[in-house]
Order: C-alpha cells, then sequence, then structure tokens
C-alpha cells in the first residue's frame, strides 16, 4: 500500500466530516475541530509541532525514535484538517514537493522571492 493511497483516504475521511458534507461535531473529532473553525486546529497544530520538538529532542538523548514518528502522524493528521478547511490536499502538498525536487533550498526560496516580487508589480 503506497503513501499515496493513504493519504487519499484520509483526505477522503477528513472530506467527508467537513461540515457541510454532514459531519457531525458530537460523533466526529475532525468535524469538532472543522465546526469550532481555524483557531481549533490551528492551536492543535501548535500543540503537536511542540510535541515532535520534544519528542526529537528526547530521541537525541536516547529517547524513542518512534515517539518522533507518532508526533509527527499527529501533526500531519491536523496539517491535513487546516488543508481541508482551506480547499487542499495532501495530493496539493506532495505536488509541491514534486514541483521542489531537484531544487537546491537556496535556488527554490530564491525564486520564491522572485515570484512575490512580480506578484505585488515590483
Amino acid at each position: 500500500m503506497s503513501s499515496d493511497d493513504t493519504l487519499a483516504r484520509l483526505t477522503a475521511v477528513i472530506e467527508s466530516r467537513r461540515p457541510e458534507a454532514g459531519g457531525d461535531p458530537e460523533k466526529s473529532y475532525v468535524a469538532r475541530l472543522l465546526h469550532k473553525g481555524p483557531d481549533a486546529f490551528l492551536k492543535k497544530i501548535g500543540e503537536e509541532a511542540t510535541e515532535v520538538v520534544m519528542a526529537a529532542k528526547d530521541a537525541d538523548h536516547g529517547g524513542p525514535r518512534d515517539k518522533v514518528v507518532a508526533e509527527m502522524a499527529d501533526l500531519w493528521f491536523h496539517g491535513m484538517v487546516a488543508l481541508a478547511h482551506y480547499g487542499c490536499s495532501a495530493a496539493d502538498v506532495v505536488a509541491e514537493l514534486a514541483r521542489r525536487e531537484g531544487l537546491s533550498g537556496i535556488e527554490e526560496k530564491a525564486l520564491r522571492k522572485v515570484r512575490e516580487r512580480e506578484a505585488n508589480g515590483g
């Protein structure tokens, strides 16, 4: 089973929990987050990002590396909820990563700055 399949299935589940798709905040955690709005899922993203950092720091000192994976899964999940809210998906993120493939980080950042300047009429 490919990671694309897993992300596509999870995206479909998250989409099915959107309030406009009939997601019930009383029965679904995702529906509850989406019903509460950006403050709820953005707060969770901040919490999960902090937990990833803490797990990674612990792993640097002998802690379990699988905890980094578990916390990253939580972060990705909540990020996917945010993507759904904004009309995007994991496939959009994968496409962006593919677009960047082969570019150095320095090159990619420079290209982004040029595009931003052009978009702002500069």
